[in-house]
Order: structure tokens, then sequence, then C-alpha cells
């Protein structure tokens, strides 16, 4: 369910303050007719394909989405009975289990997505790291608290889980992004319901064995393959307590759509955005461009939290742009395994790199001014190289998440003015200031609306230890990461005393 199956043209669907969405879900420029693809030309069937080369990865059939969840429902209140320490126990199994299938995992990823080798073992171990990070964070944000009541009697504090949760994955991440929030999930004594997206089945599959081969049974911690509408199925099935999705914001608003008449249920929807990146006075032009670069151009510019918005000071703009695209021009983007290993690879599928080309041209032809552009060596594979274009004259900037390697940059003359430019979008994921003095991060950080704001600080790898999420269009206030428990389980207020010891001492006669 990482979105709809079709390209939406510009004209009348993408102008300021609309977002438009391409087959992944995340909005992008251009004019592009519908096209099908093997993907979903077949709903009963699933296929997923290498983006660097066409090659076919895996191919399976669709799962029949009530029977998923009559499983899900039957195991989990044997698994929520489970002590604490054992579900923490297993999931640690689950850790080991990750590390002895760590080169097949990252081969998949790399092979599935068209990230770099070296990129995918790093999502590898964000996996198996997740574990310990998470434990931790259930015992801080859930902690059970014990206080003295009338009586003699107590009052506790204790959490539960929510049921059967369904977690829809992402493209771009397939391991790790899911894995925040199936851990967390199944620690709090929830059953997990993986849909992984349609685009990454074959990364999904391994995950779910290694959670499985852990101890941790394949109801509890079940595989559901499919596209968009088994995960509509899943979204909406009365018997799934809450939807757990990482994704573009087309789809999360779908989904928060869907649901809108049902508070009983858990929804956490982690989103995109139209990040932005603001440099200021700084001396030191080589660090802020290798900034730059790192957070516009890791992934192929496909991550959430990637600077897709450049808001640069009048009087630093020559000498920063100068470095940012000799830095880009040096850049290497390849195949997975190709050596010497690329810094990127390429986009997820053509339908994606299209889309990125039309958009480019359409920032071309409004207004924009190519600093570096935009280049396909080859029309029969997403490969596209780093681009950059200047968008200040541009009238009418449209507010959409560019999920590619395009950066936007804007020049400005004043402070107020580059907080005003960076807020200039409904998506409020990440932001960073890049230079300025303590005093104008300060001002940075408390005017900037976002959920991760740094200083001198890449946008993107946001801290295990810490929240991840944002607002406006890029989340619900339910942020992962570290605060993922908040949402795995709800607090219960008790009051008990070991006998019955009351009296009612006015109004009788």
């Amino acid at each position: 369910m990482d979105g709809p199956a079709t390209t939406t043209a510009i004209e009348g669907a993408a102008a300021p303050g609309q977002t438009a969405a391409g087959p992944d879900g995340h909005g992008r420029l251009g004019t592009a007719a519908e096209r099908g693809s093997a993907r979903s030309a077949n709903r009963a069937e699933i296929v997923s394909f290498e983006p660097a080369t066409g090659a076919e990865v895996w191919r399976g059939k669709a799962s029949d989405i009530d029977d998923v969840v009559a499983r899900a429902r039957r195991a989990w209140p044997a698994w929520a009975a489970q002590p604490l320490s054992t579900r923490m126990e297993l999931v640690r199994r689950f850790a080991n289990e990750v590390r002895k299938d760590a080169d097949k995992l990252a081969t998949t990823i790399a092979r599935e997505t068209g990230k770099p080798m070296w990129e995918a073992r790093i999502e590898v171990e964000n996996v198996v790291n997740k574990v310990e990070v998470s434990i931790r964070a259930y015992a801080e944000r859930t902690a059970q608290r014990k206080l003295d009541n009338a009586l003699q009697g107590t009052m506790a504090v204790r959490h539960k889980p929510h049921g059967v949760l369904a977690v829809l994955g992402p493209y771009n991440m397939p391991a790790h992004l899911p894995n925040s929030h199936i851990v967390p999930a199944l620690i709090a004594g929830n059953v997990v319901i993986f849909k992984p997206s349609e685009k990454a089945p074959a990364t999904g599959e391994l995950l779910a064995r290694c959670f499985n081969r852990a101890g941790i049974s394949a109801a509890v911690c079940q595989l559901a393959i499919g596209g968009p509408a088994e995960g509509q199925a899943l979204v909406a099935h009365d018997d799934v307590d809450g939807v757990l999705f990482t994704g573009s914001a087309n789809t999360g608003i779908t989904i928060n759509r869907k649901l809108s008449s049902r508070p009983d249920k858990m929804v956490v929807l982690e989103m995109g955005g139209n990040n932005a990146m603001v440099v200021w006075d700084t001396p030191k032009i080589t660090d802020a461009a290798a900034i730059i670069v790192q957070s516009a151009f890791a992934s192929s510019g496909q991550r959430c939290t990637a600077v897709r918005r450049l808001v640069i000071k009048s009087g630093m703009y020559d000498a920063v742009m100068a470095e940012v695209k000799s830095l880009a021009d040096r850049l290497v983007f390849g195949a997975p395994f190709d050596e010497p290993a690329p810094f990127m690879g390429p986009v997820i599928d053509n339908i994606a790199a299209d889309g990125l080309t039309e958009s480019f041209l359409y920032l071309l032809s409004h207004g924009g001014r190519a600093i570096k552009h935009l280049v396909r060596p080859n029309d029969s594979l997403p490969f596209l190289s780093p681009s950059i274009i200047d968008t200040t004259a541009m009238k009418d900037r449209p507010d959409v998440e560019l999920f590619g390697p395009i950066l936007q940059v804007i020049r400005v003359d004043d402070f107020d003015e580059a907080i005003a430019e960076a807020n200039n979008t409904r998506f409020g994921l990440a932001a960073s200031l890049v230079g300025g003095s303590p005093q104008e991060y300060n001002k940075f950080w408390a005017n900037t609306r976002a959920g991760i704001v740094n200083w001198n600080r890449p946008t993107i790898s946001p801290s295990h230890a810490a929240p991840m999420g944002g607002i406006g269009l890029s989340g619900n206030h339910r942020p992962t990461g570290y605060y993922a428990a908040d949402y795995c389980a709800y607090p219960v207020a008790s009051g008990e005393i070991e006998q019955p010891r009351a009296m009612i001492g006015v109004g009788l006669r």
C-alpha cells in the first residue's frame, strides 16, 4: 500500500497547496499517462524486480487478508499473556537470527531497492540495533508505577497492548522502517501483521522468517503479501486494532480518512517531507557542502528526511553552491555491487525515474535555473544523477515531496525570511540550520515547524535514542523511534486493595 499505481499530472493536480502522487504515493511534478506494471497488472500475484537490472527478484501470491487477521486474532491472547521477560528474550533471539542471515538480507535489500551494498549492510545493522533500543525504550516509556492510596490501598499504572496491529512498510528501507514498528509492538504484547511494500516483498519475507525462527510464531508475527488492495483490506478490517504506517503523505491521508470514524483504532502515520536546510554565516564551506550533499542525495534522495529545499543567505550563495556542485559532480551513482562502490544507486523503478525527470523539466520551464542537470544515462533503467536547480525566481513553488535526487535552491537576504521559507510547506518532518550563531539557532529551533530540528548536522539518519516523526503532512503526532512504545501500549490506572473496605458516611436514614 505504497500508493496509487498511476502518475498524476501537474496540471490541476499539483499546484501550490496540493500534492501530486506517483506510483509509490510520493508527490512529484510532471505530466505522464497512466502506466501499469507487472506489480499491479495482476493483483493475485506480486512480483518484485531489481531496479538496477530489471531482473526478477521475487514472485508470489497475495495473501487472504481475512484468513491472516483471523489467525492473528486467535494468537493474541496467549502472546499477550506471556511474561514481558519472555517477549524480550524472543526479540533478542530475533536479533541473533538477523545476524546469522545478515549477508543474505543485505544482498536482498540491495537487489530489491537498488541501494549500494554498503548502505544495505548499514540497514541490517540498524535492524539488529533496534532490539536493545526498543527494550530500553519500553522500560522507560511504559514503566509500572504504584502510589499509596486511601485506606492503605494503592493506585497502580500499568500498560496493556492494543491487540492486532497492522504494520505497512515502505520500499526505501524495507527492513529497518517496518522493524521499527514490529519490535516495539511485539515487546508490548501485540501480535503483528506485516505487509511489506509490494516493491520489496522478498526483504519482508526474509525479515518475517527471522522472527519466526527466533520462536515468535508465524501467527504472532505474520507476513501478509499484497499490493494496495490488500493494504486497504488490512486498514479497514474490523479485527485489526491499529495501523502503523510508514510511507507517503497521500497514502497516509487516505488511511486517516478511512479510519476517521474509528477512534477505537490506533493510527500511526510516519510520512514524508518537503524538508528545508538553511545555510547561514559559516567559514566552513567545505563541511557545509558535505552536509548538504549527504542530506540531499543519500539513498538517491529516497529518504523521508532528505533535504528537498536549500535556503541560502544571498551573500554566501556563490561560495556554497560552487562547493556543493563540485562535490555533487564527484558522486558516483551505479549498481549495488559495482566496484568501486557507488555513493548512490538507482531510484526504485522506471515510473519513479520518469516522474522525477518530468518534475525537473517542470521546474526548469516554470522559472527554475539548472545548476546541475538531472541526467538519465539509460532510459530503460532508473539511474538518475544528482541534480540541483535554483527555484528562487519561481512565482509558485509546488509544495510536493520530490522523492529522488533533486535539490531545489532558494536565495534569501535575512534570517527571518529564511525561517519563513523553511516553514513554507504543509509538511513538517525535518529541518536543519548549517552555520549561524547559538542565538540564531535558538530562534530557528523555536520558530521552525518540524519534528526534527538540527544544527550543523544532516537531516538524515536520526538517532535511534530519539523520537522520529513530524507534524502537518509528515505525521500525526505519534513519533516512532524511541517513542514507539507510546503507541504500542496504552496506560491503565487501577485502584487496588487486598480486601474490600468501604462505608457510606452521609445521606443514610
